[in-house]
């Protein structure tokens, strides 16, 4: 490595000191996580955004409808645990990967899927790549971070999901606005290719940071899943995937109705969804950037917990205004996307910090996935509970994740400016 390569930029002032801090190496693995992860959300985006015309094609209940996205977050656990492992055996940037490529190639093929059961095993598959790519992607950079800017730098990957997001509307909208919906949801799937032209500038330009590679040659230990369930690592591996299980439960309520909602019970048009949605997504953004400079200031304890309670309150808020008040459910939408965002800067830095490099992609796959995969329960159980309550009534229970992510800090300690073990 050059004396170019290992040096940082120290002796800059201002909001985004911590990117010039990384160094050359550092800011191409943050170009690549960011990209990997902005699309990594396109590709998840475009099943809710399609979820209406799919349902109309294929003929099949709200609950059937849940069930895909459900089965997507279940099989994501599995490919983060195993891309977990995977960072720590074959490194961080082989694993990203890996997982880009997987999700692209399943995601163009839902799109020719003759059938539910055709369409829900491509989904199933395609949740391998979508799983592993955040594990992979938010280590790769955390490694190459000083302590004090950790949270913000991780948090600014974490904002792509917002840019993907956006993305994925505008296409849903330019897609359903110009073709029938019987095709339209099909275009919209076969967009999700464009992730893997990502590909040929990871491998050409991102490198794991040396304190991995020197884990990968030596540890005896990395990639054990085992070590992360003995001693002190268990009851930290337990309330991290708790954690974990609450925000994304709530989160994904959001991300898999929001846009049946909008149509169903609230009678938008696709530019009129569109429109709430980009409102939406612009205070996820906000949300991502701003929970990450207040992860490094207030501490990873504490924000999560604000964020938790504010987005519980703003879910009621959002789904039980009266029909005909969709003036008031405006005023709502962007800090409901802020709040529910927001919570998630933390994640990258705090679960980084709780475990040691050569466990460190282990850990942090299992436990973020595990809480996908329960979490994904979420999304199906207001399907089905949607046939008697409506879509807004049973989206009420999204607002208990939050309160289980209260819950599980108190069993976590705070990482806040530490070192990485």
């Amino acid at each position: 490595m050059s004396t170019t390569d290992s040096t940082t930029d120290s002796t800059r002032t201002g909001p985004f000191a911590w990117f010039h801090t990384l160094g050359r190496n550092g800011k191409r693995a943050f170009v690549g996580a960011f990209g990997g992860y902005g699309l990594d959300a396109y590709d998840f985006q475009v099943l809710p955004l399609g979820l209406f015309a799919i349902t109309a094609y294929f003929g099949i209940t709200k609950g059937e409808a849940g069930l895909l996205n459900t089965v997507t977050l279940v099989v994501s656990a599995l490919g983060g645990a195993i891309a977990g492992i995977l960072a720590d055996r074959i490194g961080r940037v082989r694993t990203l990967m890996i997982t880009v490529i997987t999700y692209a190639v399943f995601t163009v093929l839902c799109g020719f899927a003759t059938s539910y059961e055709m369409l829900m095993v491509f989904r199933a598959l395609q949740g391998l790549g979508f799983g592993g790519e955040w594990a992979a992607g938010a280590i790769l950079v955390a490694e190459y971070c000083k302590p004090q800017y950790r949270g913000r730098t991780v948090a600014f990957i974490q904002s792509s999901w917002a840019v993907g997001w956006g993305l994925s509307v505008i296409v849903y909208t330019v897609v359903f606005s110009f073709l029938p919906q019987d095709i339209a949801w099909r275009v919209l799937f076969w967009t999700g290719a464009i992730p893997a032209l990502l590909v040929f500038y990871v491998r050409r330009n991102v490198k794991d940071a040396p304190k991995a590679e020197q884990a990968l040659q030596t540890s005896p230990r990395k990639g054990r899943f085992r070590a992360i369930f003995q001693g002190e690592l268990g009851r930290t591996t337990l309330f991290a995937a708790l954690l974990a299980t609450g925000v994304q439960g709530g989160y994904y309520t959001l991300a898999s109705w929001v846009p049946t909602f909008l149509k169903t019970e609230r009678g938008l048009s696709v530019v009129g969804t569109g429109g709430y949605l980009a409102l939406l997504i612009s205070g996820a953004f906000a949300g991502y950037i701003t929970g990450g400079y207040l992860t490094d200031r207030l501490g990873r304890k504490r924000t999560f917990t604000l964020f938790a309670v504010l987005s519980a309150i703003l879910i009621v808020l959002f789904t039980q205004i009266p029909a005909g008040a969709n003036g008031l459910i405006l005023l709502v939408t962007f800090p409901l996307g802020f709040t529910t965002s927001a919570i998630f800067s933390g994640f990258g830095s705090f679960l980084a910090e709780l475990y040691p490099t050569e466990l460190r992609g282990t850990g942090q796959g299992f436990t973020y996935n595990f809480g996908r995969a329960v979490g994904a329960l979420f999304p199906t159980l207001v399907g089905f509970l949607a046939e008697s309550m409506g879509v807004g009534g049973a989206m009420i229970f999204g607002a208990a994740g939050y309160g289980i992510a209260v819950v599980a800090l108190l069993g976590l300690p705070e990482t806040k400016g530490v070192e990485l073990k």
